[in-house]
């Protein structure tokens, strides 16, 4: 790779919603961001980070080439922290009515949704990188808004505006306000200025 071509961000993810949201943000910092749709190892485990970081070692190993997975969870006060590490399975198999179902009746509504970037080279013996992000807000009554994925619909941030949900948001507001971006932000800063990797 010449020294003045961009870098390269490979993010391993098949959804596309995902990867639109990683690719507005990197962008920002003169990456430019690659979509790569390959199967990676999704252990369960009561924690984010070891999701993430088990991901992108086991993708960037099949891959020969340095990756970068983000994995995030839902965690609602109300209910103990559920569904957290588990967001992806609960929102597969009861979905945001079922999430809302469960809290028929509940006034404590506050919940924050956490996301884990980890990044992995395999040709360093180095664990995995990783940044974190979090965003606090509660759950709307009710589904509002058609934008964004999984349980989008059903949470407000704090202070957004109109107290919108991520689903009444374009990706760009979506962006200011969410863990992902938060997390993309300090894996983009640090990756700008890391060391080129072997190509």
């Amino acid at each position: 790779m010449k020294k003045d071509e961009p870098k390269v961000a490979f993010f391993v993810t098949g959804n596309i919603h995902k990867f639109h949201e990683a690719q507005a943000v990197i962008s920002q910092f003169g990456i430019a961001t690659a979509m790569l749709n390959i199967e990676a190892l999704e252990i369960q485990d009561d924690d984010i980070k070891t999701i993430a970081k088990t991901s992108a070692k086991d993708a960037a190993l099949n891959s020969d080439l340095a990756v970068f997975v983000e994995d995030a969870g839902l965690f609602v006060k109300a209910l103990n922290g559920f569904p957290g590490p588990y967001s992806s399975y609960v929102y597969r198999t009861i979905g945001t009515r079922g999430l809302l179902k469960l809290m028929e009746g509940i006034s404590q509504r506050n919940a924050y949704f956490q996301s884990v970037v980890a990044f992995c080279n395999p040709f360093q013996k180095a664990q995995p990188m990783c940044f974190e992000g979090r965003v606090y807000g509660k759950l709307s009554l009710q589904e509002r808004g058609e934008r964004g994925f999984g349980f989008d619909p059903i949470f407000q941030p704090v202070n957004a505006q109109n107290n919108r949900t991520f689903a009444e948001m374009t990706t760009e507001e979506k962006n200011r306000w969410s863990h992902r971006a938060l997390a993309l932000e300090k894996f983009a800063k640090w990756y700008e200025h890391s060391p080129r990797e072997k190509s």
